[in-house]
């Protein structure tokens, strides 16, 4: 059993893809514990809330549940054990509502816990060698979790870094494509207005600071099922998830407000201009990218410190899409 436990773990820790690894964590557990059901859950901020979204959960007949959407996850403390375990950072044994024996456990990187696992338990509770076999496996997918946390975050904002979106941008726009047209993703382009001249009055130093604070705003501003990146220099990206037409602009012009209602310290006053577009299944990044970015071309040039949709612009006849190529816009 050792070997073939240790050759699990190996292929577990294999997976790059941060979804591809909860569900390998799941199936893995499952296939060594005495349990009915193991899942997974990621700690995510939606507003002031945090809320514990399923990422994965797997039962003994090997069925995959699918993963919740945030507005419909529970709040981390909504049950007495769950609470113990995030805020204790230890395993916690309980009977859940149908009356089953789990045990959840916290999922933590180096600075707080990100996550928490949960077992429920085929016999009346986990066994203390299984208890500590899910310790064990958690600890070295802690230390996994850590390289791809490095590898994909940029290293001054810790947002989300290019080379992240650009392999995460094919499961975004399939995600598009399967929910309703009321509600699909966006994609917003995000610009510090002027910011060389910041850079050139005060220094990289202050410069730098700009973008930190920019990028705490940013995470105040978006909730937590939305994914923020910085694409480069001074420019960042938003992926809106799940909004309706009005409420992604709300969402994105929340975002514009806050930064220019903060106080930089000795820069003073700081604005963003921002530019979006609707995230649709056929998308390439580079086309989606155009969009968005000819709407923040717009809004730089007509008094920066504004939100610009795409199709919007268009509808209005501000923008002109080619007949020739859909992925080439041109300005009236």
């Amino acid at each position: 059993m050792s070997t073939s436990l240790i050759d699990s773990v190996a292929n577990t820790t294999s997976h790059r893809d941060r979804d591809d690894l909860d569900r390998a964590i799941v199936s893995l557990l499952l296939q060594f514990l005495n349990a009915d059901q193991v899942t997974l859950y990621r700690l995510v901020e939606d507003g002031e809330t945090k809320r514990l979204q399923c990422a994965a959960s797997m039962d003994r007949s090997h069925r995959n549940t699918a993963p919740a959407s945030l507005d419909e996850a529970p709040v981390w403390d909504e049950r007495a054990a769950w609470r113990e375990c995030i805020t204790e950072q230890r395993p916690v044994q309980y009977l859940n509502p149908a009356g089953k024996s789990c045990t959840v456990f916290p999922i933590a990187n180096d600075r707080a816990v990100i996550g928490m696992l949960e077992v429920e338990a085929a016999t009346a509770s986990l066994e203390s060698r299984d208890a500590m076999l899910v310790e064990g496996i958690l600890r070295i997918v802690k230390n996994h979790v850590a390289l791809l946390d490095y590898g994909e975050s940029d290293t001054l904002t810790g947002l989300l870094n290019r080379k992240t979106f650009d392999s995460r941008f094919g499961k975004l726009r399939a995600s598009s494509g399967v929910r309703c047209a009321e509600e699909p993703s966006w994609l917003g382009i995000i610009d510090v207005d002027k910011f060389k001249s910041i850079n050139d009055n005060f220094g990289h130093l202050f410069g730098d600071e700009v973008l930190l604070l920019v990028s705490r705003l940013m995470k105040q501003a978006f909730r937590g099922a939305d994914q923020l990146f910085r694409f480069g220099g001074e420019e960042f990206i938003v992926v809106l998830d799940r909004a309706t037409t009005p409420g992604a602009h709300v969402a994105f012009n929340r975002a514009r407000s806050m930064v220019e209602e903060w106080r930089f310290p000795q820069v003073g006053r700081v604005t963003i201009s921002l530019g979006y577009t609707r995230i649709d299944s056929q998308d390439a990044a580079g086309t989606c990218i155009e969009r968005a970015d000819a709407a923040l071309y717009y809004a730089k040039n007509h008094g920066r410190n504004n939100v610009q949709s795409y199709e919007m612009l268009v509808a209005a006849g501000e923008l002109k899409v080619k007949e020739s190529n859909v992925t080439d816009v041109e300005l009236f």
